[in-house]
């Protein structure tokens, strides 16, 4: 196998840096031409270093989650949009979960002018995000605070999500496989997002389209147990075919 050149190098710390890599945006940073991009990715994707989609690449599916921070910035414009349009479905006057993720944390950027909510999260920057909107109510669990994002994980969150029935639950998942099951890295959030899908009436998925290209091993639940999902670009087909045979609205913002 050839050595990487300094380009590739390049590439492949930014795809660490926020999960994926786009050709386009690749040939604009290092003022080469798609072709000479495409064939890096094409290098890198050889040597396991990457995996290949449409326009991109992404760091390998796996057991090693992308640092918070980073996965903040990767399609940052379709989360505020998903966010937007996953607020208008919950009415002032309503209880809801937002869970862990940073596409539930822009849902709860687009709560603060809502009113009269009380907000059940295990999700640190939700709870200090809506703590100052003088109308929401913030209730936050306890247990063990991952350092990594501020996630409230373990039995103890999973216990206190119990003692709840909400009428909303916003939910994230780190990849939807093509058969409809929600995915995650951890186990201990699996187990709180599983206890939050459990009591609540109104089960909302947040996720952008990213995550129908990416892989983790520990199964949530399946799109069946969701009432909306919204999600920024057009859904695959077999999800789309899921949603509309099993009554799942399926709301997609172009953001």
């Amino acid at each position: 196998m050839n050595p990487m050149t300094i380009r590739q190098t390049e590439i492949l710390d930014l795809a660490r840096l926020r999960g994926r890599v786009e050709v386009e945006e690749l040939a604009r940073r290092f003022a080469v031409s798609p072709q000479t991009i495409r064939k890096d990715l094409n290098d890198l994707c050889d040597s396991r270093a990457l995996t290949r989609i449409h326009g991109g690449a992404l760091l390998p599916g796996g057991n090693e989650n992308v640092e918070h921070e980073a996965r903040r910035k990767i399609a940052a414009a379709g989360k505020q949009a998903i966010g937007r349009a996953a607020a208008r479905l919950i009415p002032d006057d309503a209880s809801l979960f937002v869970n862990i993720g940073t596409t539930t944390e822009a849902v709860g950027e687009a709560l603060l002018d809502h009113k009269d909510l009380m907000v059940v999260t295990n999700n640190i920057h939700v709870a200090n995000r809506l703590r100052t909107a003088p109308r929401i109510q913030v209730v936050i669990a306890g247990g063990l605070v991952r350092g990594s994002d501020g996630g409230i994980v373990g039995e103890a969150a999973v216990d206190f999500i119990r003692q709840f029935k909400v009428d909303f639950a916003v939910i994230g998942a780190s990849a939807i496989d093509e058969d409809g099951a929600l995915l995650d890295y951890d186990f201990r959030e699996v187990k709180v997002s599983q206890a939050i899908i459990a009591n609540a009436r109104h089960v909302i998925l947040v996720a952008d389209s990213t995550k129908f290209e990416r892989a983790a091993p520990v199964r949530i639940g399946r799109l069946t147990q969701v009432h909306s999902f919204v999600t920024d670009r057009p859904a695959p087909d077999s999800i789309r075919a899921l949603c509309l045979r099993e009554d799942v609205r399926l709301i997609e913002t172009g953001g």
